[in-house]
């Protein structure tokens, strides 16, 4: 059962974050008030090293990938708007994706805090693909939260400040006289207004600037407290819509015959007439990926895949299999450069293998193509480079495009890429029709993104009772970035050499920091570029690295003599983490006396100005490891999971909690049981069913997030405390066994599953599924 924690806000005043300043921004021309935000660049500092040896600060440490994409969506920030609604509400199109992180919720407490309305008088949205806000609307690295956090109080401030101004001139007193509550602006004397009464009169005929003053933060009623979702009764009731559930005039359902290895080509089709026959069947045309079918009903689409004949051509990693490419990365490896010296030494090396980016939602779009346009309905955290690419791709203007953002079901950074809009809108140019656009499950597994295979390795130097030097080198399949920043010019650049490369170097720079004192410290990256479908999934690349490091620090604590959490306490750089750290041994009870087989384990990842710290218990005994669950991997267990996070100011920490569970059992996951097995050229995964992400049987049953006394501004959260959980299930195996182990995750040797074929591309419907009921 999770349990959640928090303090009061009071704090706020005198941690070093933006509170009682002054922003500018701006009252646009409309019918009804709207307002925009501008926003500066702020400074940041690190935190003060008290080791002996003392680490110099890590590019990240200064100025970390969140801070990047919050200063490149700084200069269209006065694009985002606010809308006064003259029946009393608020609306807000936010320019990012929602994927089940609860962006709109957050975006809707902060507008209602702000503005002393109602939740339920805020209407939050997903704003269509607009060009001209560049990077503003890119979702991705933990960053939505911490790059609208100031735009979106500032417009919410400019707003109130205005309908307050509005009613004090229409009553001849003071805006400082007046007060508002719920919407509701009262005089002293007894008059009042709601805003709606007040959206036209305050509205401006031209754009003009102004100052606001966002509130204080000890003055938050809704910021700070735990709230439900305002999508989660939707979500429940089935009213929720999702790219599938749209209903658009002429779109039948379609779906892709896909090559037997990835980025086969068709040569040719044996029977393309013969499909095209087939009962319900509309369509049957070549593309780029495979032979597409559009047809009445799904069933009847899945019938003609499977019917399909079709003679393919090579792919582009046909020979690959997972033996090679950890070849292939240990060959790229790049030399450490610190010799063991006057010192002694310790290496590691670790091996992950590839995993599947598939969400719960597979790929899908629905897209309608005409000579003279297009439109696009997808859930895409990347909309304007998929605008931009459908609009190159058909020959149309930009403007001439239409994407619509729908609402994902789930990401783990899948949705950065548009790769079922563009697919659609390539079968819709050349059918003619509209089509709605669904990956079947086995194209997921097989022909989606994958988290690329990578290999970590580390040497540490140490000397009398210190860490003198801590070098790690990381190599990896290339990760794509296609989507670039979010616009076409870094798309573009992205795929240019060494763009990939480039790409890769910056975000891991910004984002791998070493949270200890040890010395002089390198983390490097070397990508090998193979031909993969793969993708920045949830995290990026700090599971492996963290994983890796952390199984190092428990060796070094055992070199030392000390126990595993005094040492990352004696080394740690700043007094948040260490707080952390302490938070989760005492809920955790740290170092209680455990059964042979099983063991106590604690990590602790840094990352986007936020921090987590995860004990985890792990049953390894045979009874355990043994037990026989129908057609699964079951292995060892956690049997205890407690988190502490730090993300700044927790807009919701129901929502931040929510996070942390769904990071504690990816990061489960992906130390136990899940992982893509490549063999000739292809995944042999085709389901859930044999891609193990964590079941029930083996989530822990006593699982806490504890969310630490806020600080400061929003940090990111999203992602955060992936890589914690996944080394504290690591450290916590290599405690069981008395052996750390170096292959991730650690079933990945042996194959549980009987493979579904290449050919057909996708299985048949099942029709016995009562079989499998418990």
């Amino acid at each position: 059962m999770a349990n959640h924690r928090r303090s009061p806000l009071h704090s706020l005043e005198d941690s070093g974050g933006v509170q009682r300043r002054r922003f500018l921004g701006y009252l646009l021309a409309a019918p009804t008030l709207a307002v925009a935000a501008q926003i500066g660049l702020d400074s940041a500092s690190p935190g003060v090293a008290s080791a002996a040896i003392p680490s110099p600060p890590e590019p990240s440490d200064l100025f970390d990938l969140g801070d990047a994409l919050t200063a490149a969506a700084m200069p269209t920030s006065n694009l985002i708007v606010i809308q006064m609604n003259r029946d009393g509400t608020a609306s807000f199109a936010v320019p990012r994706a929602e994927v089940g992180q609860g962006i709109t919720t957050t975006m809707a407490m902060l507008i209602a805090d702000e503005m002393d309305l109602p939740l339920d008088k805020v209407h939050v949205t997903l704003a269509d693909a607009r060009p001209e806000l560049l990077f503003n609307q890119l979702t991705g690295g933990s960053n939505s939260v911490r790059s609208l956090y100031q735009p979106v109080r500032t417009a919410a401030a400019v707003a109130r400040a205005r309908l307050l101004s509005t009613a004090a001139k229409q009553w001849g007193v003071q805006p400082s006289s007046l007060s508002v509550q719920n919407g509701v602006i009262s005089s002293r004397n007894g008059k009042q207004a709601t805003y709606g009464s007040l959206a036209e009169a305050a509205a401006s005929s031209r754009t003009e600037q102004v100052a606001a003053q966002p509130k204080a933060a000890n003055t938050f009623k809704i910021v700070g407290t735990p709230q439900n979702r305002i999508d989660a009764r939707d979500a429940v009731t089935g009213r929720k819509q999702f790219t599938m559930d749209l209903q658009v005039p002429g779109a039948k359902p379609t779906m892709v015959c896909r090559p037997p290895t990835i980025n086969g080509t068709v040569k040719s089709v044996q029977n393309l007439a013969q499909v095209k026959a087939m009962p319900g069947i509309t369509d049957v045309v070549v593309i780029s990926s495979g032979v597409a079918v559009r047809g009445e009903t799904i069933t009847h689409c899945t019938d003609a895949v499977r019917a399909l004949k079709v003679n393919w051509g090579p792919g582009s990693v046909d020979g690959e299999s997972d033996d090679t490419v950890l070849q292939k990365l240990r060959a790229a490896t790049l030399p450490m450069a610190v010799p063991p010296v006057l010192t002694n030494s310790m290496d590691g090396e670790f091996v992950f293998a590839f995993s599947s980016n598939s969400a719960l939602e597979t790929n899908c779009a629905v897209a309608d193509v005409r000579p003279d346009r297009a439109e696009i309905w997808s859930g895409l955290k990347a909309p304007i480079t998929t605008q931009e690419d459908v609009a190159t791709m058909c020959g149309l203007p930009v403007n001439a495009v239409k994407v619509h953002v729908m609402q994902g079901g789930g990401s783990f950074g899948r949705k950065l890429f548009g790769d079922a809009a563009l697919e659609a809108a390539e079968i819709s140019k050349k059918i003619g029709k509209p089509v709605k656009l669904m990956w079947h499950r086995t194209d997921d597994f097989r022909h989606g993104r994958a988290h690329p295979m990578s290999l970590s390795r580390i040497r540490v130097n140490y000397a009398a009772g210190n860490v003198v030097s801590y070098e790690q080198r990381h190599t990896s399949s290339s990760t794509e970035w296609d989507h670039g920043l979010g616009e076409i010019l870094t798309s573009v650049a992205a795929k240019l050499p060494p763009g990939q490369m480039g790409f890769s170097q910056t975000v891991f720079d910004l984002s791998q920091s070493v949270p200890y004192n040890f010395g002089v410290t390198t983390q490097l990256l070397n990508e090998v570029t193979l031909g993969f479908h793969t993708g920045s999934m949830r995290n990026v690349y700090s599971p492996n690295v963290t994983c890796a490091r952390e199984l190092m620090v428990d060796q070094l604590a055992a070199k030392f003599g000390q126990d595993p959490l005094e040492f990352r306490l004696s080394f740690i750089k700043e007094e948040r983490f260490r707080a952390a750290l302490k938070k989760v041994a005492e809920v955790g009870q740290w170092g209680r006396k455990m059964p042979a087989g099983t063991a106590q384990a604690i990590a602790f990842h840094s990352e986007y100005k936020s921090c987590s710290a995860v004990l985890m218990e792990i049953d390894c005994r045979p009874q355990t490891v043994n037990r026989k669950i129908r057609e699964a991997v079951t292995g060892p267990r956690i049997t205890k999971a407690v988190m502490a996070v730090d993300a700044g100011l927790p807009i919701n920490p129901k929502g931040l909690e929510a996070q942390m569970l769904g990071c504690i059992n990816d990061g489960i996951g992906l130390a136990l049981t899940e992982s893509l097995h490549i063999d000739k050229g292809l995944p042999l995964e085709g389901s859930w069913d044999n891609f193990f992400y964590t079941r029930q049987w083996n989530t822990p049953p006593d699982t806490q997030v504890i969310v630490m006394p806020p600080n400061g501004e929003p940090g990111g959260a999203g992602e955060l405390g992936v890589a914690s959980s996944f080394a504290a299930a690591a450290c916590a195996y290599g405690r069981a066994m008395g052996k750390m182990p170096t292959m991730f995750p650690i079933n990945h040797g042996t194959l549980s599953f009987e493979p579904l074929p290449r050919v057909p591309s996708i299985p048949d419907s099942p029709t016995d599924g009562l079989k499998y009921a418990y």
